[in-house]
């Protein structure tokens, strides 16, 4: 099983937490990831900064990374001035999100998806024009904090939109936290069936204890890379019931991509500790709690 990780520590990760990240210890952050091998990372937003402001600092972050760092790190949009400001800023990673149900599109970046898919090739021809590359993100792409569950003919209907053609991945998200893993395993395979040329991620939350498994579903379905946030940080400031991500740590821990190892495991749990700890947030990673436990005959036991 080949995975990847990325991790949205920066994105999604502190979209709800109460006090900002400096940013300095942002980009000391970017860099100690990928230092220990994550493939990938999400640095920010272009969100409203007056909606999230702990996101306020991105195109500061971004300032600060070499090209080969901006070559591994993502920045969220919405819109295409979203990408044209970032590109000019130096971002050439573009996530274009959007929802699959429309109410919670409208909630989110303030239209419905048809207005969203339609901007598209705009987005795809303004990230183009420096380089760029541009995936695309369908958040509830399992259930609407709204309208419920969201069938997957409208999923696989965005996928497939002629419109979005140009994207390198499709990331599927599970915004609140409510899939099971037989479902994300279906609308993973779907997904590969329809775009077999496009990279796969799947965007996970660990708020009915399945984030995990689900992840390993989606695996299973053909999914390359999956998405995780330090100590089980993030969530939707417009998505009521939505709770943290699935902690990196505890990815890293089941999936065991190519680079871990019980010293890379380690100091990701303490980061997961001192950024949750900076936050003044408690750190959800189930496997941090592992390897605290003090049970030293186990090589993953993380002592300092």
């Amino acid at each position: 099983m080949t995975v990847q990780i990325r991790d949205v520590t920066l994105r999604d990760g502190l979209q709800l937490v109460g006090r900002p990240l400096p940013t300095e210890r942002k980009v000391r952050l970017v860099r100690e990831l990928l230092a220990l091998g994550v493939e990938h990372v999400e640095v920010g937003s272009m969100a409203r900064p007056d909606l999230v402001p702990t996101l306020a600092d991105t195109l500061d972050v971004v300032a600060e990374l070499s090209d080969e760092e901006r070559d591994r790190a993502w920045v969220w949009v919405a819109t295409p001035r979203h990408v044209e400001r970032a590109a000019a800023a130096g971002v050439r990673r573009f996530q274009y999100c959007l929802s699959a149900s429309d109410a919670h599109n409208r909630a989110n970046v303030g239209r419905d998806a048809e207005a969203s898919v339609a901007a598209f090739p705009d987005a795809l021809a303004a990230a183009q024009a420096v380089g760029g590359t541009v995936q695309l993100c369908v958040a509830t792409a399992f259930t609407c904090p709204f309208d419920g569950e969201v069938p997957i003919e409208r999923v696989l209907s965005i996928v497939d939109d002629p419109r979005t053609d140009g994207a390198v991945d499709v990331v599927i998200a599970d915004t609140l936290g409510q899939a099971h893993p037989g479902e994300v395993r279906r609308r993973i395979a779907e997904t590969a069936r329809l775009r077999p040329g496009l990279g796969l991620v799947f965007h996970g939350h660990d708020t009915w204890g399945n984030g995990v498994a689900n992840a390993l579903a989606a695996v299973e379905g053909g999914a390359t890379v999956v998405d995780g946030a330090l100590g089980g940080l993030g969530g939707c400031p417009f998505a009521p019931g939505a709770s943290g991500n699935t902690a990196t740590e505890d990815l890293v821990f089941g999936l065991r991509p190519s680079w871990a190892t019980p010293e890379a495991f380690g100091e990701l749990v303490r980061l997961g500790e001192e950024v949750t700890t900076t936050l003044a947030e408690p750190d959800r990673a189930r496997s941090q709690a592992g390897a605290r436990s003090g049970a030293h005959a186990f090589g993953w036991v993380v002592d300092d």
